[in-house]
C-alpha cells in the first residue's frame, strides 16, 4: 500500500514488516489476502441479515427484523444527535455503514476463532486488526469530510484555512488529516492489543481464565465501533457548520 502512495519509487517509505501475511498479488500491487477474505466474511453477514430483515416486512417486528429495526433506530439516533436534525438523513447510511462494519469485524475476531483455519502463510485475523483496513476508514472519513463542507458551503468552505490568518494554513490542512487518522491508529491498537491480550492469556493459563478478558474485549470493541461512528459524525458536522456554526445557532434563537 506504501508502495502505491509513493510518487518517488526510489525513496523507500518503509522497509519494516511486522507479521507473516498471506499476500495477494494484482499487476505490481501486493496486498493482504488474509485482510480480504475476512473482510468479505464480514460484508457477507450484514448482507445476510440485511436480506433476512426485509424479506417478509410485518408491521410489528419480530425476530431479525426486530433486531435491524433496533439498530436502524440507533444508527439514526447517533447521526441525529451529531449532524442535526435537519442535516443527518443523507448521512445515515454512511455512518451506519462504519459502525455495522467496525462494530461486526471487532466481533468477529472476539468469537470467532480464526487461526483455527491454516493458510499457506500468515494467518486470519479481525479486519480491523490491520492497520490498512484502519486507515483505509479515515481516508474514508476524510473525503466524507471533504465532500460534506465543500457540498454544503461551496467555496466558501475553503476560508476556514486562512481564518484568523493565513499563516495557519499548513496547520490547518494537516489537522483535516490527522484528526481521522488518529482514529484509526485508535481502532487499530485497542483490538490488536485485545487480540494479544486474549492469545497470551489462553497459552499461559486455563481457558476459563482468559474469559472475562474476552468478555471485556466484547464491550471494548463496541464502543471502539461507537466512537469511530460518532466522531466521523462530529467531523462531518463541523466540516459543514466551520466557523458559521456560532452565526447558525444565534439564527436559531
Amino acid at each position: 500500500m506504501l508502495s502505491v502512495l509513493n510518487p518517488f519509487n526510489c525513496f523507500t517509505l518503509a522497509s519494516l514488516e511486522v507479521g507473516h501475511h498471506f499476500y495477494w498479488e494484482l499487476g505490481n500491487l501486493k496486498v493482504h489476502g488474509q485482510v480480504f477474505l475476512t473482510s468479505w466474511f464480514v460484508i457477507g453477514l450484514l448482507v445476510l441479515a440485511s436480506l433476512a430483515a426485509t424479506k417478509n416486512i410485518q408491521r410489528i417486528p419480530s425476530g431479525i427484523q426486530n433486531f435491524m429495526e433496533y439498530a436502524l433506530e440507533f444508527i439514526r439516533d447517533l447521526a441525529k444527535n451529531q449532524l442535526g436534525e435537519k442535516e443527518y438523513r443523507p448521512w445515515v447510511p454512511f455512518i451506519g455503514t462504519l459502525f455495522l462494519f467496525i462494530f461486526v469485524s471487532n466481533w468477529s475476531g472476539a468469537l470467532i476463532p480464526w487461526k483455527l483455519i491454516k493458510l499457506p502463510e500468515g494467518e486470519l485475523a479481525a479486519p480491523t486488526n490491520d492497520i490498512n483496513t484502519t486507515v483505509a476508514l479515515a481516508l474514508l472519513t476524510s473525503l466524507a469530510y471533504f465532500y460534506a463542507g465543500f457540498s454544503k458551503r461551496g467555496l466558501g468552505y475553503f476560508k476556514k484555512y486562512i481564518e484568523p490568518t493565513p499563516v495557519l494554513l499548513p496547520i490547518a490542512i494537516l489537522e483535516d488529516f490527522t484528526k481521522p487518522l488518529s482514529l484509526s491508529f485508535r481502532l487499530f491498537g485497542n483490538i490488536l492489543a485485545d487480540e494479544l491480550v486474549v492469545a497470551v492469556l489462553v497459552l499461559l493459563v486455563p481457558l476459563f481464565v482468559p474469559l472475562p478478558v474476552m468478555a471485556l474485549g466484547l464491550f471494548t470493541s463496541a464502543i471502539q465501533a461507537l466512537v469511530f461512528a460518532t466522531l466521523a459524525a462530529a467531523y462531518i458536522h463541523e466540516a459543514m457548520e466551520g466557523h458559521g456554526g456560532e452565526e447558525h445557532e444565534d439564527h436559531s434563537h
